[in-house]
């Protein structure tokens, strides 16, 4: 059970209303993380617009950008972030390999070293809080200067969303499923 209530659209005042509808135009619903964010309307306004960046309209490939996320969620174990993710990953094309790859925590060993590079960047930056300099020399070989910053921004806002889901406790939402082979420790 969420430490803070789920906040509803009519628990809101007119000026903090149009968060809550923001939320719900970009992402189809609001979630049970941003109801729990919505205890605090401008600091969900903050987070959300960062989210709405990189969502749609970073200029990071949306394959290599679930990548990262799912690595991101692997390494946190968090299990609402990859349940939410692992669906949207596989409908715009990340392979299999991949994903179970992320899944076994042994990738990117097998991997080609183009896909196997974005999550050994995401596992450093999660780890480490930085990347070695042979992997930030091949993520921007391989993005360019301007969406390697993308590629950053992205796992750094998937850690921060990562330790508030974890702070609040936030549950799945009705008809999230996890997948059996995720496992935290």
């Amino acid at each position: 059970m969420a430490r803070v209530p789920y906040v509803k659209r009519d628990d809101l005042n007119d000026q903090e209303q149009p968060i809550f509808d923001q939320i719900e135009k970009t992402r189809g619903r609001v979630s049970n993380v941003f109801a729990a964010l919505l205890n605090n309307p401008e600091a969900t306004k903050a987070v959300t617009s960062v989210g709405e960046y990189i969502r749609y309209q970073s200029k990071l490939d949306p394959i290599i950008r679930e990548t990262a996320i799912l690595t991101t969620a692997k390494e946190l174990q968090n299990s609402y972030e990859w349940a939410q993710h692992e669906p949207v990953a596989r409908e715009i094309g990340v392979r299999d390999e991949v994903i179970n790859s992320i899944l076994s925590g042994k990738g990117p060993m097998g991997l080609p070293a183009k896909e196997g590079i974005f999550i050994q960047s995401a596992k450093e930056l999660v780890k480490n809080g930085t990347l070695t300099s042979r992997t930030y020399q091949a993520l921007e070989h391989l993005l360019g200067p301007q969406v390697t910053i993308d590629f950053l921004v992205t796992v750094g806002y998937y850690s921060m969303l990562s330790r508030l889901i974890h702070s609040l406790d936030v549950d799945f939402d009705e008809g999230l499923t996890l997948n059996d082979q995720f496992e935290t420790s």
